[in-house]
């Protein structure tokens, strides 16, 4: 018994020396300009600018792939943010700021079809098929692909309420 424990004991050892100098001999250096878009972006993974994260999409932004205002909920602010990272030009007048927003499911309407639950890329929606389905306020980051695929239109995009924890004291405005 004894034998057996120190042999397991030694091969954890072993494999994690072995993986511990794997992951510094073997590791691949990342853009530094990637990095710092990277931390620009709001880091909620949305989705709605066409990539599975902000991971992908600020990779494909230091690459030169893809325009600085591809980030819906960042709006103005960090389309000219990244523009002046990377030193381009933008047009800002394609780009608008919205308010946080919310998905709320209409309990009356929804037949329970789970298209939307397929669809969410953070799971905020709770269901199953053939039930009422409800949103997570908190895991939700209103980025609308819920309500494309709703067959019922009973999912509705609502403005995230102001609570303590999302009021925020508003910056006075440049003379």
């Amino acid at each position: 018994m004894i034998t057996a424990i120190v042999i397991i004991t030694v091969l954890g050892i072993a494999m994690g020396a072995l993986l511990g100098y794997a992951a510094i001999y073997l590791a691949v250096e990342a853009s530094p300009l990637q990095a710092e878009i990277e931390a620009l972006l709001p880091g909620s993974q949305c989705g709605q600018c066409g990539y599975p994260g902000c991971t992908p999409a600020a990779a494909a932004l230091a690459n030169g792939e893809a325009v600085v205002t591809l980030c819906p909920p960042g709006g103005k602010a960090l389309a000219s943010a990244l523009a002046e990272k990377l030193g381009v030009t933008v047009d800002l007048s394609g780009v608008t700021d919205k308010a946080p927003m919310v998905a709320y499911v209409h309990e009356q309407l929804c037949i329970g079809c789970t298209k939307c639950l397929k669809r969410c890329p953070t799971d905020a929606i709770l269901g199953g098929p053939k039930m009422i389905h409800a949103v997570f306020a908190d895991a939700c980051t209103g980025c609308e692909k819920c309500c494309d695929v709703c067959p019922t239109e009973c999912i509705e995009m609502r403005t995230l309420p102001t609570t303590l924890q999302t009021w925020y004291w508003s910056l006075p405005e440049v003379a």
